[in-house]
């Protein structure tokens, strides 16, 4: 599992999104970017953390951010729970979780305590040069994009 570090440069990834179409982060280059990863479209945590994030768009694209969300799951299955649960920005596909190995966010994790391999749900803000700004390993889906607002400081 890689552990990123406030100011290494963030690896560079394209993926596809809920509409098939391609997404780099090198194409944003000069915008500051929250991504985020999470274990599964249309689950509770997920589905909560999501909509915190939907709910918190306007103030966080006001400061300067592009939110990226990125599961395992399917473009069909990204694209229906956008349409859903009315998501406003882009859920990426990484089905072989290549990206989620670059950035630490597979791994070991203990699941109703037991030891089990698979996302861990991490978000990561990349400044406009493509550096790590914050990592955040291992977060909690509830509360977390408040948090993350506060730390940022992106107010109402």
């Amino acid at each position: 599992m890689t552990n990123l570090q406030e100011g290494t440069p963030a690896p560079d990834f394209s993926m596809v999104n809920q509409d098939d179409a391609v997404v780099s982060l090198a194409a944003l280059r000069g915008e500051r970017v929250i991504l985020y990863f999470y274990p599964a479209a249309m689950t509770p945590g997920c589905t909560t953390q999501a909509c915190d994030f939907r709910d918190s768009l306007a103030p966080l694209q006001a400061a300067g951010y592009t939110v990226l969300g990125v599961s395992r799951d399917s473009t069909e299955k990204l694209r229906a729970f956008r349409e859903r649960d009315g998501i406003t920005f882009d859920l990426l596909s990484d089905p072989d979780h290549a990206v989620h190995e670059a950035y630490g966010a597979w791994g070991e994790k203990k699941n109703y305590g037991k030891t089990v391999v698979g996302v861990v749900r991490s978000t990561f803000v990349i400044d406009e040069n493509g550096l790590i700004e914050h990592a955040l390993i291992n977060v909690k889906a509830t509360g977390h994009v408040a948090r993350l607002r506060t730390m940022l400081g992106v107010g109402a």
